[in-house]
């Protein structure tokens, strides 16, 4: 069985969602279903929100963290190379003299 491919939902999705949730007009299986979410995550971004609220700091989405440390491991592999790079030239400048 294939699995289904994971989805990233926006902060407004998500504030949304958890807005519709704490109003109670409707069950919140309903919601989430109609969102095409589970009702676990409508309680992990209330909890989420919650703590938020409390401590006045927003967590960076996953997404700017990851791409944050793939830029740290390209950084440090361009740096390798280019020191590669510049031990060749010199090489190569001393052999053509």
């Amino acid at each position: 069985m294939q699995r289904k491919p994971y989805t990233r939902y926006s902060r407004e999705f998500k504030l949304e969602a958890v807005r519709q949730a704490a109003l109670g007009e409707k069950p919140k299986a309903q919601i989430a279903r109609a969102l095409g979410i589970r009702v676990g995550h409508l309680r992990e971004w209330r909890i989420q929100f919650e703590e938020e609220a409390r401590t006045g700091v927003t967590q960076p989405p996953p997404v700017a963290s990851q791409d944050l440390e793939q830029m740290r491991r390209e950084n440090a592999k361009l740096r390798i190379e280019n020191e590669i790079l510049k031990k060749a030239a010199i090489y190569f400048a001393g052999e053509s003299k």
